[in-house]
Protein backbone atom coordinates (compact mmCIF):
# COMPACT_ATOMS: atom_id res chain seq x y z
CA UNK A 1 0.00 0.00 0.00
CA UNK A 2 1.19 3.58 -0.61
CA UNK A 3 0.67 7.03 1.15
CA UNK A 4 1.01 10.10 -0.22
CA UNK A 5 0.58 11.91 3.08
CA UNK A 6 -0.51 15.98 3.06
CA UNK A 7 -1.91 18.16 5.93
CA UNK A 8 -5.26 18.19 3.48
CA UNK A 9 -5.26 15.08 2.07
CA UNK A 10 -3.91 11.57 1.87
CA UNK A 11 -3.45 9.51 -1.67
CA UNK A 12 -3.73 6.05 -1.28
CA UNK A 13 -3.02 3.50 -3.80
CA UNK A 14 -2.68 -0.40 -3.12
CA UNK A 15 -0.35 -2.89 -5.72
CA UNK A 16 -1.62 -6.17 -7.46
CA UNK A 17 -0.77 -9.18 -5.83
CA UNK A 18 2.06 -10.41 -7.58
CA UNK A 19 3.61 -6.54 -6.76
CA UNK A 20 3.99 -5.64 -10.20
CA UNK A 21 1.19 -2.57 -10.92
CA UNK A 22 0.71 0.16 -8.75
CA UNK A 23 -2.79 1.91 -9.04
CA UNK A 24 -5.01 4.86 -7.12
CA UNK A 25 -7.33 3.59 -4.73
CA UNK A 26 -8.62 6.90 -3.24
CA UNK A 27 -8.04 10.07 -1.03
CA UNK A 28 -8.70 10.47 2.58
CA UNK A 29 -9.46 14.10 3.01
CA UNK A 30 -7.75 15.09 6.44
CA UNK A 31 -9.42 17.64 8.96
CA UNK A 32 -7.54 20.90 9.98
CA UNK A 33 -6.22 21.22 13.53
CA UNK A 34 -7.02 17.05 13.99
CA UNK A 35 -5.08 14.19 14.54
CA UNK A 36 -4.12 11.92 10.97
CA UNK A 37 -7.38 9.61 10.02
CA UNK A 38 -5.39 6.43 11.61
CA UNK A 39 -8.99 4.67 11.49
CA UNK A 40 -9.98 5.18 8.21
CA UNK A 41 -6.13 3.78 7.09
CA UNK A 42 -6.40 1.00 9.58
CA UNK A 43 -9.96 -0.26 7.94
CA UNK A 44 -7.83 0.23 4.32
CA UNK A 45 -5.27 -2.14 5.86
CA UNK A 46 -7.80 -4.48 7.27
CA UNK A 47 -9.33 -4.77 4.41
CA UNK A 48 -6.41 -4.82 1.90
CA UNK A 49 -4.07 -6.81 3.98
CA UNK A 50 -0.60 -5.01 2.91
CA UNK A 51 2.36 -6.57 3.63
CA UNK A 52 3.59 -3.11 3.65
CA UNK A 53 3.00 0.34 3.31
CA UNK A 54 4.90 2.67 1.99
CA UNK A 55 4.67 6.47 2.83
CA UNK A 56 6.19 9.45 0.47
CA UNK A 57 8.64 11.09 2.01
CA UNK A 58 9.02 14.59 1.19
CA UNK A 59 12.69 15.44 0.66
CA UNK A 60 13.92 18.88 -0.30
CA UNK A 61 15.48 19.50 -3.76
CA UNK A 62 18.86 19.91 -2.01
CA UNK A 63 18.52 16.07 -0.58
CA UNK A 64 18.20 17.05 2.57
CA UNK A 65 14.82 16.73 5.24
CA UNK A 66 12.79 19.77 6.03
CA UNK A 67 10.27 20.46 8.33
CA UNK A 68 7.21 18.43 6.25
CA UNK A 69 9.53 15.44 6.39
CA UNK A 70 9.30 15.30 10.00
CA UNK A 71 5.88 15.40 9.44
CA UNK A 72 5.75 12.53 7.65
CA UNK A 73 7.97 10.61 10.07
CA UNK A 74 5.58 11.08 13.11
CA UNK A 75 2.45 10.15 10.92
CA UNK A 76 4.74 7.54 10.25
CA UNK A 77 5.84 6.46 13.10
CA UNK A 78 2.13 6.95 14.85
CA UNK A 79 0.61 4.39 12.07
CA UNK A 80 3.92 1.79 13.22
CA UNK A 81 2.18 2.06 16.83
CA UNK A 82 -0.71 0.88 15.34
CA UNK A 83 -0.57 -1.84 13.01
CA UNK A 84 2.29 -4.82 12.68
CA UNK A 85 2.47 -4.05 8.70
CA UNK A 86 5.92 -2.98 7.92
CA UNK A 87 5.93 0.79 7.52
CA UNK A 88 8.19 2.14 4.68
CA UNK A 89 9.77 5.54 3.55
CA UNK A 90 10.07 6.41 -0.28
CA UNK A 91 11.40 9.34 -1.88
CA UNK A 92 8.20 11.25 -2.88
CA UNK A 93 10.14 14.22 -5.13
CA UNK A 94 8.30 15.51 -7.51
CA UNK A 95 5.33 12.58 -7.83
CA UNK A 96 2.10 15.30 -6.93
CA UNK A 97 3.28 17.26 -10.47
CA UNK A 98 3.80 13.71 -12.43
CA UNK A 99 0.43 13.22 -11.26
CA UNK A 100 -0.94 16.69 -12.08
CA UNK A 101 1.14 16.26 -16.09
CA UNK A 102 -0.23 12.80 -15.98
CA UNK A 103 -4.08 13.86 -15.59
CA UNK A 104 -3.86 16.61 -17.78
CA UNK A 105 -2.27 14.01 -20.50
CA UNK A 106 -5.46 11.71 -20.00
CA UNK A 107 -7.76 13.99 -19.62
CA UNK A 108 -7.23 17.24 -21.08
CA UNK A 109 -10.24 18.79 -20.81
CA UNK A 110 -12.12 16.84 -18.27
CA UNK A 111 -11.92 16.47 -13.86
CA UNK A 112 -8.35 16.28 -14.11
CA UNK A 113 -8.00 19.39 -11.27
CA UNK A 114 -10.01 17.41 -8.74
CA UNK A 115 -7.33 17.47 -6.13
CA UNK A 116 -7.82 13.97 -4.16
CA UNK A 117 -7.37 12.38 -7.92
CA UNK A 118 -3.71 13.70 -8.23
CA UNK A 119 -2.86 13.06 -4.73
CA UNK A 120 -4.28 9.07 -5.01
CA UNK A 121 -2.06 8.75 -8.58
CA UNK A 122 1.32 10.16 -7.02
CA UNK A 123 0.60 7.67 -4.38
CA UNK A 124 0.93 5.11 -7.09
CA UNK A 125 3.61 6.79 -8.29
CA UNK A 126 5.79 6.66 -4.96
CA UNK A 127 4.51 2.99 -4.58
CA UNK A 128 5.45 1.82 -8.30
CA UNK A 129 9.13 3.50 -7.77
CA UNK A 130 9.17 1.39 -4.42
CA UNK A 131 8.05 -1.69 -6.07
CA UNK A 132 10.28 -1.08 -9.27
CA UNK A 133 13.91 -0.77 -7.17
CA UNK A 134 12.76 -3.87 -6.19
CA UNK A 135 12.64 -2.73 -2.23
CA UNK A 136 9.76 -5.18 -2.10
CA UNK A 137 11.43 -7.89 -1.19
Amino acid sequence: MGLDYGERRIGVAISDPTRTIAQPLSTIVRRAGKRPPYTKILELVEHYQPETIVIGLPIETSGQEGPQAARVKEFGEGLRRRTAVVIEYWDERFTSERARKELIMLEPSGNRREKGRVDALAAAFILMAYLNAGANG
